[in-house]
């Protein structure tokens, strides 16, 4: 049985909706049963910008894990941006936040966590050298974002 919230305020932790779009390796749009559209941002990781190696893989491994998926959202906080800050759970259990994570297709954003566990599934796949982790070079997407800012 799938469980709907029907309204969207804020004070509420706890959001399930259809993933209707993917925008990126990190963030998407959800539909609530109430036919309210909004912008999800993955919590505490980073994936590669759009021109970046495997920004394409990112974003594929988020379309074939919730792409017209039901998801449940564990709400964090609304950005400036509007956007819900969140960890996503799909498949009755996965983490897809940590699955980014442990196929090395994001970083750990330590800039808005400190949390242990993440930096060690990061590490993990640094050592087994999975996805964007095989060019030991990697820049980071916040480092490729100053970079581009600076050229301008």
């Amino acid at each position: 049985m799938l469980l709907f919230l029907p309204s969207l305020s804020f004070s509420q932790k706890i959001i399930t909706g259809k993933v209707v779009s993917i925008i990126d390796g990190d963030t998407f749009k959800l539909l609530t049963q109430d036919s309210t559209l909004i912008r999800v941002r993955l919590a505490n990781i980073d994936c590669p910008e759009k021109k970046q190696p495997f920004s394409k893989k990112a974003k594929q491994f988020v379309s074939d894990a919730v792409f017209n998926k039901i998801v449940t959202l564990n709400v964090l906080k609304k950005d400036r941006y509007r956007r819900y800050i969140a960890n996503v759970i799909y498949n009755n259990s996965l983490n897809l936040n940590q699955e980014l994570l442990k196929q090395g297709l994001a970083w750990h954003y330590i800039k808005y966590s400190k949390d242990k566990y993440l930096q060690d599934l990061e590490d993990l796949s640094k050592l087994a050298k999975r996805g964007l982790w095989q060019d030991k070079n990697a820049i980071s997407p916040w480092e490729w974002r100053a970079r581009k800012k600076t050229k301008k």
